[in-house]
């Protein structure tokens, strides 16, 4: 990026990026101040843009399949149950893609913001770990789950879950070499995971174990300092699970009863649900849906209105709800064969490029860095199928998500930089 004053530097980059910085910050807020900061970057990034008469940046294979998959979302609605609400978030899905392509050209522009980023991020952790523990031991007295800031919402754990990959990649890039800063951020990760598991989510408790394992299995050094960090968090989480059985009830017996293991009276083994008998419901209503719109599926967020007005997929008081709870599902349901096929090549483009980090990896070599590999774990989250998610389409899971793709752009120099 090239700058003629102070003043357009300031505009179309410093203020960008002081936008991007906040976001970890504006994401506890809720989603709108989140984003509103990912469209103003967008903005400025392709005002920018339309006043260099420079689209290089643009110049992606990846961001070209970004845009196939967008367009596709735009005339699958036009064409398929038309609504003004699936039309928006259908048009305005293009933001995403472009604010990946700004971020990461910011990052290649002057990486030092990257400490503010991750300042702002260990900001917020500290902040959400002391008064969660405080909420834990003397407000809620372990008698009810933890939620912090977000109160009502009860997503503290979804938001410590998503974060952490980007915040153990970047202390890992930023003071890999500050032995007791890092030793410190790892505390901090301890004690983000045992307030995930305080927090009774579920889903958010898987995540963070499997992009922990992902990092432990696929990372470069550092051995001994994965099982000690390993050890330390099964310790404090046996611990907690004895002083607060609520919590483990919910977190994990709760789990296992749902998923309807073993009858508790006959001891006999009943049928297995898929994480519970509701969730179950609602995959078989949205595998039904998919059945009836094979091709092009029910439409983008149609879920909740085709299940609950349909007694053919409406069998069950479970059988509904605002979305099917599990992304693959989702995708077949709402976008059909042709969507869940973009989705599927997204996933076996990330198992091609794991799967080579680990070829290389037996014979003594690697193909990502530790920090890639923590960006990677975020990625990983996303794409396991067997877990209970959030809707697809949902702004505020969408952000979380991208945060982790302009880090592996950057790193890997996937951008096209016209200098």
């Amino acid at each position: 990026m090239i700058f003629n004053s102070a003043k357009e530097k300031y505009i179309f980059y410093n203020f960008p990026v002081i936008l991007f910085s906040l976001i970890p910050f504006f994401l506890i807020t809720g989603p709108f101040l989140s984003d509103l900061s990912v469209s103003l970057i967008c903005l400025l990034f392709l005002t920018y843009c339309l006043k260099k008469k420079n689209f290089s940046y643009f110049k992606n294979k990846y961001f070209y399949f970004f845009l196939i998959f967008w367009g596709y979302l735009i005339l699958n609605t036009i064409i398929n149950n038309f609504n003004i609400d699936s039309l928006k978030i259908s048009f305005f899905y293009f933001r995403y893609g472009v604010f990946v392509i700004a971020v990461a050209t910011f990052l290649d522009v002057d990486n030092k913001f990257i400490k503010y980023f991750f300042y702002c991020i260990f900001i917020c952790f500290t902040a959400l770990i002391l008064d969660g523990f405080y909420e834990y031991f003397v407000e809620a007295k372990g008698l009810q789950r933890v939620t912090s800031f977000f109160g009502e919402e009860k997503i503290l754990g979804s938001y410590l879950s998503r974060l952490w990959p980007i915040f153990f990649g970047l202390s890992i890039f930023i003071f890999k070499q500050k032995k007791k800063l890092f030793l410190f951020f790892i505390l901090i990760f301890i004690l983000s995971e045992v307030l995930v598991f305080l927090s009774g989510e579920r889903a958010a408790f898987f995540y963070i174990n499997l992009s922990a394992i992902f990092v432990l299995l696929f990372s470069r050094k550092l051995l001994k300092l994965r099982l000690i960090i390993l050890f330390l968090t099964a310790l404090l989480l046996i611990i907690i699970s004895f002083i607060n059985p609520s919590a483990k009830e919910r977190v994990i017996d709760r789990t296992l009863k749902q998923m309807n293991f073993v009858d508790k009276k006959t001891g006999e083994k009943n049928a297995i649900y898929i994480f519970s008998k509701e969730h179950t419901e609602i995959y078989k209503s949205a595998y039904k849906i998919f059945l009836d719109n094979k091709v092009l599926g029910a439409g983008v967020k149609n879920f909740r209105n085709l299940c609950a007005n349909n007694e053919r997929y409406n069998t069950h008081r479970d059988s509904c709800s605002n979305h099917p709870h599990n992304t693959y599902l989702q995708i077949l349901s709402e976008t059909g064969i042709v969507g869940f096929a973009f989705f599927i090549f997204i996933l076996l483009y990330y198992l091609k490029y794991v799967l080579k980090h680990l070829r290389k990896r037996l014979s003594g070599k690697y193909y990502f860095t530790d920090f890639e590999i923590c960006i990677l774990s975020g990625i990983a989250i996303y794409l396991w199928p067997f877990v209970p998610t959030g809707n697809v389409f949902n702004n505020w899971i969408n952000i979380v998500m991208i945060l982790n793709l302009p880090f592996l752009l950057w790193s890997r120099k996937l951008i096209n930089i016209k200098k």
